[in-house]
């Protein structure tokens, strides 16, 4: 029903955008891909597959008037994938109206909207549900109900946010992968609150530059974002995740300097519920070459270290762990980009290896490869359930 449903939005959407396409004082992008997801291992379960194939398309409608004072846009997303139901999905990454005064924003609608610093992990990017269906590392985002004032002033930027309207995590289905064993049972999700107070969050953000270094100060209140896991198992010996979502109290830093060819970074949040207190954080730099024997080729060397005080018990698989990359940017018409990085962690020396690399061709297309290796976690880690998924992404599609 649910697959039936998002295909008919699908194609609601796709009618909508040939129709729209003739209205000439509108601004309409955006692009259209098919991807593979291929494994290199069997599953630990039968039920799901060695390759999945979907389809997928994003559109922006733009509009400005009143001298570009006020903005509409609309950003509608689908996907249709083979295999697993939960994949299937379709969203509105945004939906918002935009008023631009001398010293203030306001927006209003659905948004996305990113803090962060850090290349391996954005520990205060707390507005957004992550899309975890999409990609399971966490950088696609549901779009969120928000109403948003921005004050800019010479001592920097105010943000407020009343953000309603909670937006559950999204996970693969019985037949998808990459997922726990057993798969998360979203459908039995508990909370700390309900209600009003279960749907509605707020958050306060400053941000300003000086000099050659930038920083922003959060604040945020409500359901979090990111669910505690909770095993339980039945009479019949069954055994259910569940995911829990505390409501919480998050205040985080992210900071940047920017000194000659050097980027320095840190993010780092405090996390308050009636559970607990917790601290993490993500600190590292980079390092770049630039025009490397003028080729117009840049090189980057990235480092970082990631700490969350919960260790073993934190609902994350990045708690006491390295991180080492390189960024290559070819600076080319074509746009050719390669990031590729290990994550060690520190005490069990499980790794977790990743590359990306995208490049435009033929003026309007894209192709993008991915690949993720698992290797050495135990039996007694949560990167356990990894160990049969290493795979490759890769997606080539048509922006228009």
């Amino acid at each position: 029903m649910i697959r039936k449903s998002t295909k008919l939005l699908g194609a609601v959407f796709i009618i909508s955008i040939l129709l729209i396409r003739s209205v000439g004082a509108w601004e309409i992008s955006g692009y259209a891909g098919i991807e593979d997801l291929a494994f290199i291992n069997k599953p630990v379960d039968p039920q799901q597959h060695m390759n999945y194939v979907s389809g997928v398309i994003e559109a922006e409608l733009y509009h400005e008037w009143d001298n570009g004072s006020q903005v509409f846009a609309f950003v509608p997303f689908v996907r249709v994938s083979q295999h697993d139901s939960n994949r299937t999905h379709f969203d509105i990454r945004e939906l918002t109206w935009l008023i631009v005064a001398d010293n203030w924003e306001l927006r209003l609608g659905i948004r996305k909207e990113f803090w962060g610093v850090t290349e391996s992990n954005h520990l205060v990017d707390i507005i957004n549900q992550r899309d975890m269906v999409e990609n399971n590392d966490g950088e696609d985002k549901l779009g969120q109900p928000m109403l948003n004032f921005a004050w800019i002033q010479g001592w920097g930027t105010l943000d407020a946010f009343i953000l309603p309207g909670f937006r559950e995590m999204t996970f693969t289905g019985e037949e998808g992968r990459i997922r726990t064993q057993p798969s998360v049972a979203s459908s039995q999700a508990r909370f700390d609150k309900n209600g009003f107070a279960r749907q509605v969050a707020y958050a306060l953000r400053w941000s300003h530059s000086i000099g050659d270094w930038d920083l922003g100060l959060s604040h945020f209140y409500g359901t979090s974002r990111n669910p505690i896991f909770i095993v339980e198992q039945a009479a019949n010996g069954q055994v259910a995740i569940i995911p829990y979502y505390q409501n919480i109290n998050q205040t985080g830093l992210d900071l940047q300097a920017t000194i000659g060819s050097w980027l320095w970074k840190l993010e780092a949040i405090v996390r308050v519920s009636d559970i607990d207190t917790t601290f993490a954080s993500t600190a590292g730099f980079e390092y770049t070459f630039y025009n490397i024997a003028d080729t117009g080729l840049d090189i980057g060397l990235l480092t970082e270290y990631l700490f969350d005080s919960r260790g073993k018990h934190a609902p994350t698989l990045f708690q006491d762990d390295f991180f080492a990359g390189m960024r290559f940017a070819l600076n080319d018409v074509q746009d050719t980009q390669i990031l590729m990085g290990v994550m060690i962690d520190r005490s069990t020396q499980a790794q977790f290896y990743n590359i990306e690399a995208s490049r435009r061709f033929f003026d309007s297309f894209k192709l993008e490869v991915e690949a993720r290796f698992f290797n050495g976690a135990s039996e007694y880690e949560l990167a356990y359930f990894l160990r049969k998924d290493s795979h490759f992404r890769i997606e080539l599609s048509y922006h228009f």
